[in-house]
């Protein structure tokens, strides 16, 4: 059987401290509580004789805190039956937290020291088998939990003796539940109990029946309850639409965000405000695309006082409801921008935990898994760079995203933006030879727009130069238009009209990189970006030229004339 190296490392790292014993203890339970079943060999046994090492070397109390930490996986029968065979605290903390299936309580609970198997009583999710198993073998409700006092434990009837078990009469069979809705059913209640416990969910949030109304949501949501996280983002729905909501980031006005709002609700959001009639839209499935009026009121821990999110409801305007609310547009755009939808929550939970990592945010973490965590977060941040990347051009093709307006001087854009490459094309003798020709070079757009499009342009240009050659740079005012003018990069030159605008990684070493698609597909970013705001990037022989709609004299002395009126 192939394993991967994962164990192997840990078995080749030393454990001669305290605190590397409890690293390596943490590591060892994770990595054999998620073997398969039938895992064996040498290497499995070895670790399985390091871990019982380690538990003669860790004190119980630190051994005990270990094992119930809420992110272990302790889903290996062997492992449960390994760490149940301790002593008495480590063997309750191991049967607190082991996640095992109906079947192997099955097989683990008759092999385990009459000691441990009162452990087992105190868990409210076995099944009825198991119940049944454990009253047969008089098990009954001995064992108190360590977080709990005797004044919280329900009172429970004795159990009978292993004699009266015998001749007991067996207990009714209780009716099989119909398949897959019995497993929705008990999948839903352990989410439910678990978002309880951790306050995400209200005890007395209403909540769907599950077997008939998930199979049978309609096409379109018209209304559904929710609730957020201190952060605005959505963690409980109704139980057909939390596969579509849950995750969303309610408070945002990025145009990349799944779910936008006004500029009303977010002041209200941040005010910790109570929400009425607020709109939202949301891009996504297509039962949830679409425009929302959202109703909640913040909630409060009612010990400590601090913010726990917004409980309320959403529901379509009611120009949605009597059917005049405009189609969802299904252009490519919207495909693409719901893959990458899809695509980023893996990326952005391997990028999570790989920073935890790297932080030593749960402990202290050997250096050797510090610097894989920081090559893989870094990893995850240029995918999702690249995401947002495609996502924008896609937008952009499409007519679907506009640029944001404002006054941004062109010019020194451009000048602050050469300086900062400079820094790293000084030493190859590359670079840019900039020429202003003109002063006042406003254009009408945000001055992180511009930074984008100048950016994508000189970075991309800039990174293919080869050492020592030198681009000319030319600025100018022509007519109600801003010309920038740039020589292209000989590799670039050589390239007819197609091929310079085709995405192709890899395909020109560069210093600055331009991006995980390639020098293509970042200057046909740029050519969209400038087509959007008005303008247009066209190639002249062996020359690129930019240009933008630029705010004229007259206009720029008008805004001046009215600004100093109302000081006035």
């Amino acid at each position: 059987m192939h394993f991967d190296d994962r164990l192997a490392t840990v078995l080749r790292s030393r454990a001669d401290g305290p605190v590397t014993s409890r690293i390596q203890f943490r590591q060892l339970l994770d990595l054999l509580g998620t073997l398969p079943p039938d895992a064996t060999g040498s290497q499995v046994d070895a670790a399985y004789d390091r871990l019982a090492d380690l538990v003669r070397a860790i004190p119980t109390e630190s051994r005990s805190a270990i094992i119930r930490e809420t992110g272990l996986r302790l889903r290996s029968t062997r492992l449960v039956a390994a760490l149940a065979s301790a002593d008495p605290a480590q063997a309750a903390s191991a049967l607190a937290n082991a996640q095992l299936a109906e079947e192997q309580w099955l097989d683990l609970i008759p092999a385990l020291p009459l000691g441990a198997r009162g452990h087992i009583r105190q868990r409210r999710d076995l099944g009825a088998r198991v119940e049944a198993l454990l009253a047969r073998l008089g098990i009954g409700d001995r064992a108190l939990p360590p977080t709990q006092s005797t004044a919280d434990m329900p009172l429970a009837p004795a159990a009978p003796s292993l004699a009266e078990a015998d001749v007991l009469p067996p207990e009714p069979a209780k009716p099989p539940l119909d398949g897959i809705g019995a497993l929705v059913r008990k999948i839903e209640a352990y989410r439910r109990s678990k978002q309880v416990i951790e306050g995400s969910v209200p005890a007395d949030s209403p909540r769907l029946p599950l077997g008939e109304d998930l199979a049978a949501f309609p096409a379109e949501a018209r209304a559904f309850d929710f609730a957020t996280d201190a952060s605005g983002r959505v963690v409980w729905t109704d139980p057909g639409v939390a596969p579509m909501a849950v995750g969303l980031l309610l408070g945002s006005r990025a145009s990349e965000s799944p779910a936008t709002c006004g500029a009303d609700m977010l002041q209200a959001m941040r005010r910790l405000q109570p929400l009425s009639g607020a709109r939202l839209h949301i891009t996504g499935a297509p039962a949830i695309a679409g425009d929302w009026q959202v109703d909640a009121v913040p909630a409060f821990d009612p010990l400590s006082g601090r913010f726990g999110g917004y409980r309320g409801r959403m529901r379509r305007p009611a120009a949605a409801a009597a059917g005049t609310l405009a189609p969802s547009r299904d252009t490519e755009a919207e495909r693409l921008r719901q893959a990458l939808h899809e695509l980023r929550t893996p990326v952005n939970a391997i990028q999570g935990f790989a920073e935890v990592i790297q932080q030593q945010l749960f402990g202290p973490t050997p250096h050797e898994y510090r610097a894989l965590a920081a090559g893989i977060a870094g990893d995850a941040a240029r995918m999702l760079a690249a995401f947002e990347e495609l996502e924008r051009l896609a937008r952009l093709d499409s007519k679907v995203l506009e640029l944001e307006g404002g006054e941004t001087p062109l010019d020194q854009i451009v000048a602050g933006t050469v300086a900062q490459l400079d820094a790293h094309t000084r030493s190859r003798g590359s670079g840019f030879d900039l020429r202003i020709e003109d002063d006042g070079l406003l254009l009408p757009l945000a001055r992180i727009e511009v930074e984008r499009i100048v950016w994508r342009l000189l970075a991309t240009l800039g990174g293919t130069a080869a050492p020592g050659e030198r681009l000319k740079l030319r600025l100018r005012r022509r007519g109600d238009a801003i010309r920038l003018t740039v020589a292209l990069p000989a590799a670039l030159a050589a390239k007819d009209d197609a091929g310079l605008f085709t995405a192709a990684t890899g395909s020109v070493p560069q210093v600055v990189a331009a991006g995980v698609f390639g020098v293509g597909f970042a200057l046909r970013l740029v050519r969209a970006e400038a087509s959007a705001a008005g303008g247009k990037l066209e190639r002249h022989k062996d020359r690129l030229r930019l240009e933008l709609p630029g705010l004229t004299p007259a206009l720029q002395d008008h805004s001046d004339s009215e600004a100093g009126t109302m000081a006035g």
